[in-house]
């Protein structure tokens, strides 16, 4: 039975019970209590199973892509281990339960996908005395192939001791005989002998933040069967890596490398790691994940990285990803449609990556090979060495540790973490805003159960009489103001809350933000300014009118330039995040370069042609699929149900938005592009005003305009004609001040040759820039009777800066020379570097003693 095959059969054995086929989810998961990856199938019928949400379907059934990286360095030393691998999976949200699911788990694997029932094994929780039996007297298990285990391997949750769903489960084992190890069964036996093909998880708890479980308010099923082992089982092969799935990408790496599989263990390795790891970077590329130094950003560079230097052991020196990108295309990509349609786009990034990273590998290799190379097997590798390799070279950590372990070698990892503490606060603090302390999620819940979801009247109307529901304390004097309608809108899809009133006959609130409790729940934010409000008040509920058109201008205008942005830019960008806010909007791109002034200037005039034509702007509600068939644009970090709202903003723009906006294009008014920059690798920001502001905008820049041209004693329309002027006499004044500095450093030369000892130079040099200390030591050098030069001087009493200067042929090198001068002032460099190096350092107090060093070295005498 092969891939394609093995889906097919699965989905369609449920979809005959009444089972709702749901596509795979993105790997990139939207629930608060989700993993940084998608690493089950559940993943995506979380608010389902915590009773958040109700469940559409009472049955479903999925083939789920999935990311897991906790055991990424085990990865490729085993034959089973994967990052990237699909779950075949069948749920029931509060359906039918443990008999049901152990009766088709029994039915599929023996009448379907041909297991022999005599090999197969099954495991519980030590306390499901119902799972045991239902295993002997409904399936016909004997007693001794039904073994319990406890929390460890017979209690599932999505991260262990992690808030979230989790429950008792029940797995199964194929037993591959004894050619495989020892007997015993899973709970005793050899691992390879006994392959887990399925894990039945009787989801009947949630585990709160403090530890304690409580019982969800039904009981759900969630079960998971590793795609790639079952294909091991049922393909009679002895590794994923064998399965029709892997085994043509792992050719491919045979062949970019030159190395058969299967003749030498450590070859073997590093084509697997290249095989998973290929699979893993090209599905998170797709689903719009992008190199970077956090969050999945990190682990998806950790992968690529990790792949290349595997390819890198085995003597590869050229690209190899997009190969292997195309590969896992070829094998993947009619199972998953989007990830061929974005092949071209996965290959640019993850090829993108990798040039840089072997520069960075060529760099880093050489100063790491000198610091093993000293230390020898069983050494301790300074965290000094480690972050000095991170820090200054992009050297990553887990890439020292890989290759130091290769040597026999420990890193000292606790002082690279005292290193790094900062610089990691940093990010940490930068990737976490925190808001509003909130209440206990149950007791949203209960106001959900109780009232239903808060009816948004939003979209047409400014105010609205409205019923209190709820008043919950929020902290600081403030109040949480749950109401049975609203024209608030909440926070989401990048749009600010609302704020505005509440107005009732005992008191009066002012609201100062709207964010959604819980899925459907609006929590209005808000101080006491008289009097009270109380469960049961009727009053009028009314938004800052004023802030609504600001913002929902903006939002519109956050339409036209996504649509004008894949216009210029190519289709295959997307929205990594956005603002709308009343004063501004901000719109994150995934894109490999800043954006040229010209194709700057394309995306606002084709936002502002939109703008004039004062296309209608229409929302309408419809069903995913009828959205998909539309081509609705829908992006990175949104949750969508089976009925969305769509919304189209003239011809051009059509996209999923439960937001506001304008009725008409032209309301927009002009849309000024204010800013672009990068905010991560591969990760561009384009902040834009629209309306009164872009007026402002333009008004400053005319005043600031005029005055220039008056400093400039020149007419706003001949202001660049008067800059060039002034610039091309800038460069003459340059060129004259460096002849200058250069018939200076020529005098200055000959002062330092007249002092040269056998030939060479060895003197402090301080106030000069890195270009005048190499100036003057390559004049020096050039000097008749000198060979070698080496200058030392700090410009600025707080850096040092080191250069050596040497003949061509002479030993010690000027890298040699200058390197051991740097290593005294706290610094390094390149020693491979032959006639000119520059090196510098931190300690400008050491100078004096890098200079005895490097006269010691040339036996001119010092320390």
């Amino acid at each position: 039975m092969d891939a394609d095959r093995l889906r097919r059969a699965f989905l369609g054995f449920f979809e005959e019970r009444d089972h709702t086929v749901v596509p795979s989810s993105s790997l990139i998961p939207h629930h608060p209590t989700a993993p940084l990856f998608t690493n089950a199938g559940m993943n995506q019928f979380v608010p389902y199973f915590l009773g958040e949400e109700p469940a559409p379907y009472p049955r479903a059934a999925s083939v789920q892509k999935c990311v897991r990286t906790a055991d990424i360095d085990v990865v490729g030393t085993t034959t089973r281990h994967c990052t990237f691998f699909e779950m075949l999976g069948n749920f029931s949200f509060g359906d039918y339960f443990k008999e049901g699911a152990i009766r088709l788990a029994w039915k599929l694997a023996v009448e379907v996908l041909g297991y022999d029932g005599d090999r197969i094994w099954a495991t519980v929780h030590d306390d499901d005395d119902e799972a045991e039996q239902l295993w002997i007297d409904a399936v016909g298990l004997p007693p001794e192939r039904v073994q319990r285990r406890g929390d460890e391997d017979n209690f599932w949750e999505m991260q262990k001791g992690a808030p979230g769903p989790c429950g008792p489960n029940s797995e199964l084992y194929y037993d591959r005989g004894a050619e495989h190890g020892a007997g015993g069964g899973p709970a005793h036996g050899s691992e390879e002998r006994f392959l887990e093909f399925w894990n039945l998880v009787f989801m009947e708890f949630q585990r709160r933040p403090d530890g304690t479980l409580v019982e969800l308010p039904t009981k759900n099923v969630d079960t998971g069967a590793g795609f790639e082992r079952n294909l091991v089982l049922l393909q009679g092969v002895d590794s994923v890596f064998d399965t029709d799935v892997m085994w043509a990408i792992r050719e491919e790496a045979e062949r970019l490398t030159g190395c058969p599989y299967g003749r030498d263990e450590r070859t073997d390795v590093s084509l697997r790691i290249m095989t998973d790891h290929a699979r893993a970077v090209s599905f998170l590329v797709s689903d719009g994940v992008f190199p970077s130094n956090e969050d999945r950003g990190y682990v998806l560079r950790r992968l690529i990285r990790r792949a290349v230097r595997h390819a890198h052991l085995l003597g590869v020196d050229k690209p190899v990803t997009p190969e292997l990108v195309a590969a896992t295309v070829s094998v993947m990509g009619d199972a998953y449609p989007d990830l061929a349609a974005s092949a071209g786009f996965v290959t640019e990034v993850v090829g993108r990556e990798e040039e840089r990273f072997r520069e960075t590998l060529k760099t880093g290799s050489v100063i790491l090979d000198e610091a093993l190379g000293e230390l020898g097997e069983g050494g301790r590798l300074g965290g000094d060495v480690a972050f000095r390799l991170h820090d200054t070279y992009g050297f990553p950590l887990e890439v020292t540790q890989e290759i130091a372990a290769e040597r026999g070698v420990e890193v000292d990892v606790e002082a690279f973490e005292t290193a790094m503490a900062e610089q990691r606060r940093r990010a940490k603090a930068a990737r976490r805003s925190v808001g509003p302390v909130a209440a206990d999620p149950a007791a949203y819940r209960e106001l959900l159960d109780r009232h239903g979801p808060t009816e948004f009247v939003g979209y047409d109307r400014a105010e609205a009489e409205a019923e209190v529901l709820a008043v919950l304390p929020a902290g600081d004097g403030k109040v949480e103001v749950f109401l049975d309608r609203s024209p608030f809108y909440a926070e989401g899809g990048g749009q600010v809350g609302d704020t505005g009133t509440l107005r009732t006959d005992r008191g009066v609130l002012r609201i100062i933000d709207t964010t959604p409790a819980v899925a459907g729940l609006h929590r209005h934010l808000a101080e006491v300014v008289e009097g009270e409000v109380e469960p049961g008040d009727t009053g009028r509920a009314s938004i800052d009118a004023e802030r609504r058109a600001h913002t929902q201008r903006n939002h519109t205008g956050t339409h036209l330039l996504h649509a004008a942005l894949r216009t210029v830019l190519g289709t295959q960008v997307r929205q990594q995040g956005s603002y709308v806010g009343p004063d501004r909007l901000r719109f994150d791109i995934n894109h490999h370069a800043p954006l040229t002034p010209d194709e700057l200037a394309a995306v606002e005039e084709l936002v502002n042609d939109e703008v004039l034509s004062n296309h209608p702007v229409r929302a309408f509600q419809t069903t995913m699929d009828e959205a998909r068939e539309m081509g609705a644009l829908m992006f990175f970090g949104d949750k969508y149900g089976d009925i969305v709202r769509v919304v189209e903003a003239g011809p051009r723009s059509l996209e999923l938005c439960g937001g506001t906006h304008e009725h008409a294009l032209g309301g927009i008014g002009p849309l000024k592009i204010v800013s672009e920059g990068s905010i991560g690798s591969n990760l561009r920001r384009v902040e834009a005003v629209t309306g009164t502001a872009s007026l402002t905008r333009i008004g400053s820049e005319e005043r600031t305009l005029v005055r220039v041209a008056e400093l400039l004693r020149s007419s706003p329309d001949e202001v660049y004609e008067a800059v060039e002027r002034l610039l091309a006499r800038q460069r003459q004044l340059d060129d004259e001040l460096k002849a200058l500095r250069s018939a200076q450093a020529r005098n200055e030369a000959g002062l330092l040759a007249a002092t040269a000892v056998d030939g060479a130079v060895v003197a402090r040099r301080d106030g000069l820039g890195p270009d005048q200390l190499r100036d003057l030591a390559v004049a020096t050098r050039d000097a008749p009777g000198v060979h070698t030069v080496v200058l030392v001087g700090s410009p600025d009493g707080e850096r040092v800066s080191v250069v050596g200067a040497v003949a061509k042929g002479r030993r010690p090198t000027a890298g040699e020379l200058a390197v051991a001068a740097a290593k005294a002032v706290g610094g390094g460099g390149n020693p491979k570097a032959e006639d000119l190096a520059v090196a510098g350092g931190r300690d400008p107090d050491a100078i004096d003693a890098a200079i005895a060093v490097v006269r010691h070295t040339l036996g001119l005498g010092g320390a």
